[in-house]
This record gives structure tokens, C-alpha cells and sequence, in this order.
């Protein structure tokens, strides 16, 4: 309707540059600018058209998404690994050896001897003796004796027996009737209230909600939209174990202590002073002077000369020629044909069993619950404000008579004349970002 309105204005606005086609700027209202002067000149009251702006609002619905979280499931395979065992066989090269017989030419050798004659100088050694004398002083040691007279104190040793008085506490025992006090431990039995815990199987309810499958649907301004809807769940039960408190009467023992009194008889000891007197012997020492002789040896020394007789060796040689005679042996060789036996290796193969294991992998498929995101569009309505201008006839009464023609509406160049203002095209209106989040990535 925006559109149909500009056009309309726009042509308007084109016809109102011609000045045969003024009349059309007021819609055909009042206009007296092709008329002559006294034409113009209005007589009574005539009716105007003016512009008047009015701002409406129109509800507009914007298409929001609105972000909500639920689990869903992913298979996920998962490696294994199994040991297989196969038998396989190698080739095993073994050597094998045989018996191969050949003819060689062994050397045989003969040792015979021979007389030689040679001439050789012998060494022959002497020994003879030199004088070497030469004198030496030798220490002589003579011992002697000397007195030595000193006046020593000795110790004579007498016993003499001393008359000794002491005092001493002599035991003196009594029976006499004391009375004890004991303490004994009485059992007294009670009973307390204890608090344990029993299990008990209970029967519990377990709902499980629905997969969400894609419904089409109508939003509010009726276009069709694809949702996703949840199916209704499925409802379980299973056992649990629950643990409570239950209360029991225990029975407790407790010792009470109780004091008991009981005369006894007790001997009693006391002691009663007394005097004793005893003959102790004391040894008593007295220092006797008394002259004592001692022989004291001591040792003199004096050197004595000597005469050392000594005879030193030494050699000498002299060469003698000599004739020997030795034997040289002499070798011979001549060859003579033996037959031999030699081994011969050959190589010969075989196969040979062994076991291989080899892993084998193998893929297991598993259920991870994910948490996923999804958009759920729906519409939210908001007021949007629009200018719409619409005509409103004016009743004009003049009030003087014009003899120019202008009708006391002055110059017809500057006088104000109502014209339709074309409202300027209104811009899509933009999503709030407050309430259209962005999109986040999902991660599978």
C-alpha cells in the first residue's frame, strides 16, 4: 500500500510543473490564476484542502530463534584388537656331509748324518787373591758397682679395739582392727535406643523422553514452517536399592563402681630407739726411720784398636785353541701316492612349521550421548510506526475585496499552497540482535 500511495504522489508532483494543470495541485479545489482579475475576486466562502500527518503503528512479526539444548546419541566406533594364530612354514637350509675319496703325493723325509771337523777358542778364567788389610777401633764395655745409702720412714701397723656406743631403732610389731574401704564394680544392664541401616528393593518409575521428529506447521502470520517436535516418551520401572534408618532396642551392661567398708586385722611395726655399744679394732699406723744400702751398677767405655785382615778375589782369562768335531744331519724327501677320505658338504632344504600370531583389528560400534543445540524459529510481534497524510477540506472566508484579483491571499508567487508531501519509503525494519542470537556452531 506504501508503493501505491508514492506513485500516486509522484504523479502529482509531475503535473504540477506545467502552469496549465495548477488546478490539479489542490485536486481541482481552488485555483484562480487562468481566470481574469475580476473573476478572482472571491465574494463569499470557499472551501481549501490541507495536509494533515498522522502517525500509525502496524504489527509486524519477526522470525526469531530461540536456542534449546537436548542429547542426542552418536555411534562411535571403537578399535579391538584379537590375536589369531596360523602356522606357516620356512625353508631351513641344512648342511649334509659325504664321504669323497682322493689320491694326494705325500712327502717322506730321511735324516742321515755327517762328520765335521772345526776349530774354537776356549776362555779359561783364574781366580787370584790381593792383601786388603786395614785397622778398625772396637768399643769396649766394663761394668761396675757403686753404694748408695738413704734414711726411708717405715710403717708399723698396730691394732688397738675401740669402745663404740650407737643408738639403734629397734622393731616393735603390734595386731590392731583397721577399717578398709574398697571400691567393686556392680554390673547394671539398660537399654538404649540404636539407629541402622537396612536396604529395601523399591520400585521406581523411569521416564524416557521421545526422539524430536521434523513436523510442518503455520506461524502466526501463516506461512509454513518447518519444527521439530518431540514424540511422547516411554515410561520403565526398575528396582533400587534404598537404604533407611530403623530403630532396635539394645540391651547395655554397664559397671557401677560401689564403695564397701570391712575391718581387718592389721599388724603394725614401730620402732623403739636403743643403745648398743661394741668393741670396734682399729688398725693404727706409726712411721719407724730405718737406713737402707743400695748397689747402683753403671757402665764404662773404651775404645780398643784392631787389625783386619783381608783378602780380595779377582779373575782372569786366557784363551786356548781347541779342535771339535760334530755331526750335521742331513735331509732327504721323496714323494709317495696315499689315498684319502675327505667330507664333502652339501646343502640340502627343508621346510620347517612355525606359528605366527598376527593382531587383527576389529570395529565396535558404541553409543556416546552428545550435547547438541538446535533452534527452534518462532514469531515474535512488535509495533512498527508509519506516517500516513490524508486531505482535510478548510472552509476560507475572505475578508476585504481584492481589486488586484489576488484575493487577500497576496503574492501568488510566495503564497503557501497546501501540497501533498510524499512520505519517504520507510527501511526494512532489522532483527534485534537482543533478541535473535547468533547461531553458535554445533559440534556432532
Amino acid at each position: 500500500m506504501r508503493k501505491t500511495l508514492a506513485l500516486a504522489f509522484a504523479a502529482v508532483a509531475m503535473l504540477a510543473v506545467n502552469d496549465s494543470a495548477q488546478a490539479c495541485r489542490y485536486f481541482g479545489a481552488a485555483s484562480y490564476n487562468c481566470c481574469p482579475t475580476v473573476a478572482c475576486q472571491p465574494t463569499a466562502c470557499y472551501t481549501a484542502c490541507r495536509v494533515e500527518r498522522k502517525t500509525c503503528y502496524r504489527t509486524v512479526y519477526d522470525q526469531v530463534l530461540e536456542p534449546q539444548q537436548y542429547t542426542a546419541y552418536r555411534t562411535e566406533y571403537e578399535t579391538v584388537y584379537e590375536d589369531k594364530q596360523q602356522t606357516c612354514y620356512r625353508m631351513v637350509n641344512e648342511t649334509v656331509y659325504r664321504d669323497e675319496e682322493y689320491t694326494v703325493q705325500k712327502p717322506v723325509f730321511e735324516t742321515s748324518e755327517r762328520e765335521e771337523r772345526y776349530t774354537v777358542r776356549r776362555p779359561v778364567v783364574e781366580t787370584k787373591y790381593r792383601d786388603c788389610s786395614y785397622q778398625v777401633q772396637r768399643p769396649v764395655w766394663e761394668n761396675h758397682e757403686r753404694e748408695c745409702r738413704r734414711t726411708v720412714m717405715r710403717p708399723v701397723v698396730e691394732t688397738v679395739e675401740q669402745e663404740c656406743r650407737q643408738t639403734v631403732m629397734r622393731p616393735v610389731t603390734e595386731t590392731i582392727n583397721q577399717e578398709r574401704c574398697y571400691t567393686v564394680m556392680k554390673p547394671v544392664t539398660t537399654t538404649r535406643t540404636v539407629h541402622r541401616l537396612q536396604g529395601v528393593w523399591e520400585t521406581r518409575q523411569v521416564n524416557k523422553p521421545g526422539k524430536c521428529r521434523p513436523c510442518w506447521s503455520t506461524d502466526a502470520c501463516g506461512r509454513p514452517v518447518m519444527t521439530m517436535v518431540q514424540v511422547p516418551g516411554t515410561t520403565s520401572c526398575r528396582q533400587v536399592w534404598r537404604l533407611r534408618k530403623v530403630a532396635c532396642q539394645v540391651p547395655c551392661t554397664q559397671y557401677v563402681p560401689e564403695v564397701v567398708r570391712q575391718n581387718c586385722p592389721v599388724q603394725v611395726t614401730r620402732y623403739v630407739p636403743e643403745v648398743v655399744v661394741n668393741k670396734v679394732p682399729v688398725t693404727v699406723c706409726k712411721m719407724v726411720p730405718e737406713v737402707v744400702v743400695s748397689k747402683i751398677p753403671y757402665r764404662t767405655c773404651r775404645w780398643v784398636t784392631e787389625t783386619v785382615a783381608q783378602k780380595v778375589p779377582y779373575q782372569t782369562c786366557n784363551w786356548v785353541c781347541e779342535e771339535q768335531v760334530r755331526k750335521v744331519p742331513v735331509q732327504t724327501c721323496k714323494m709317495v701316492s696315499e689315498r684319502c677320505t675327505r667330507k664333502v658338504a652339501e646343502c640340502v632344504t627343508r621346510k620347517v612349521p612355525f606359528t605366527v600370531t598376527h593382531r587383527v583389528a576389529r570395529c565396535v560400534p558404541k553409543q556416546v550421548p552428545v550435547n547438541c543445540t538446535r533452534y527452534v524459529s518462532k514469531c515474535v510481534a512488535r509495533q512498527m510506526p508509519y506516517e500516513v497524510c490524508t486531505m482535510v477540506p478548510t472552509t476560507v472566508c475572505p475578508t476585504t475585496a481584492c481589486a488586484t484579483g489576488n484575493c487577500g491571499l497576496g503574492n501568488p508567487e510566495s503564497r503557501e499552497t497546501a501540497k501533498p508531501v510524499v512520505p519517504e519509503p520507510q527501511p526494512e525494519p532489522e532483527a534485534n540482535p537482543e533478541t535473535i542470537p547468533a547461531k553458535p556452531k554445533v559440534s556432532a
